[in-house]
């Protein structure tokens, strides 16, 4: 297939729309069901690259979930604790253990499954089963993968109403060097960013304190190129094999902190015991359940927990989530890693991100105030590393 016809571009208002290669080649990929649309693709593309590298850089079956050309969040494929498994609501999966891209797939997708909802999947190894009945279960756009078993692609096709998009892409296709955006009538050429992240990159401990055990540098791996594919400014929080806080496409990078920082911190609390023993109505489905768990930990529009409220969402009146039980449990929870796609430019970053758990960070430096950064991180025990190289995405 040389074109795809599109139904619109970017807005139903943007046609014509098609897909092709430059060089009047195939096209690298195979649609097994549905219709993707222009956003779907620009999804689908860039979250295929994102496992694809993640896959090479750390050795393990990876998985990440895309809404509107940005992560969520990424994940390599470790066995999820029990805490995990009740947040993501896979307590009771078989076989889940064994599986890793199942694994994978179930933290990226639960990870912030309020931005996950109607989202993007890419997984870096063929589609299983268990993976695929895993998909069939959450509200998702689509996905990509490099093949799928025939009994994963019956069960995907059978998602939405038949019309869920399947998308099968070559894993041996290699764009060109040179990459091309037309903006406003004028083409923008530049080189494809082909930067390798991997551990060597995390060798310029710049803190007194120089101690990266291997767990820190998979997760800092995990942030940087889940960064890579992010819309910039962004900051992301990793722990334990996943991507657990994106904050994108801020103009501030304390705003991209803060707002990395609360995703990180919502993830954490989605495992507190009163978070996982709240008594649901049976009638409420697992969207409504996430916007509950939400508004239970963060507060947001209404309380949950009131009377006149709480009967519309729980069996019983659940008891609150309160301040000391939030800072008492989210202080208990250390090691988080931290990158950045540019140079903190003053220490607010560090004690943001001290406040979320942050003890590694991997951000390229070259800042006037880097001494500022890292007197920061030595007062707080961190370890940083400098990269040397931005991540800029756009």
């Amino acid at each position: 297939m040389k074109t795809f016809e599109l139904k619109y571009g970017c807005n139903p208002n943007q046609k014509p729309a098609h897909l092709d290669l430059l060089d009047g080649g195939d096209l690298p990929f195979e649609i097994l069901n549905g219709r993707p649309g222009y956003i779907n693709f620009m999804d689908a593309l860039n979250s295929w690259q994102l496992v694809k590298e993640l896959r090479v850089a750390t050795g393990m079956p990876c998985a990440t979930s895309f809404k509107h050309v940005s992560p969520t969040s990424a994940a390599v494929g470790k066995v999820l604790p029990m805490e995990l498994k009740k947040a993501c609501f896979v307590e009771n999966v078989a076989g889940l253990d064994e599986n890793p891209l199942a694994c994978a797939y179930v933290r990226a997708r639960g990870t912030d499954r309020m931005c996950s909802f109607g989202d993007w999947v890419a997984l870096s190894d063929v589609c299983d089963e268990l993976t695929a009945s895993l998909i069939a279960s959450e509200v998702s756009d689509g996905v990509i993968a490099p093949g799928y078993t025939e009994k994963a692609l019956q069960i995907l096709k059978g998602k939405r109403k038949g019309s869920y998009n399947v998308v099968r892409i070559d894993p041996d296709y290699v764009p060109k060097e040179e990459e091309i955006k037309e903006v406003f009538g004028i083409a923008f050429h530049q080189g494809r960013n082909n930067f390798k992240i991997d551990e060597t990159l995390l060798s310029n401990i710049v803190t007194e304190n120089k101690e990266l055990p291997e767990d820190a540098k998979i997760d800092l791996i995990v942030s940087l190129i889940t960064l890579k594919y992010t819309q910039s400014n962004s900051v992301c929080f990793a722990y334990d094999g996943q991507a657990i806080g994106v904050g994108a496409g801020q103009q501030s990078r304390i705003h991209c902190t803060r707002l990395a920082g609360t995703k990180a911190d919502t993830w954490f609390l989605r495992q507190h015991p009163k978070t996982l023993g709240l008594k649901f109505r049976a009638d409420l489905g697992r969207a409504n359940r996430d916007n509950v768990i939400d508004g239970y930990i963060n507060g947001n529009e209404e309380d949950v927990c009131a009377d006149g409220i709480w009967q519309n969402y729980f069996t019983e009146q659940p008891e609150r989530l309160t301040e000391g039980d939030k800072k008492a449990w989210l202080a208990s929870r250390r090691n988080v890693s931290l990158g950045s796609d540019a140079f903190f430019p003053f220490s607010d970053n560090i004690k943001r991100a001290f406040a979320s758990g942050v003890k590694y960070i991997a951000e390229p430096g070259g800042s006037i105030r880097d001494d500022l950064v890292i007197e920061e991180c030595n007062k707080k025990g961190m370890v940083m590393a400098f990269t040397g190289m931005r991540l800029f995405h756009h």
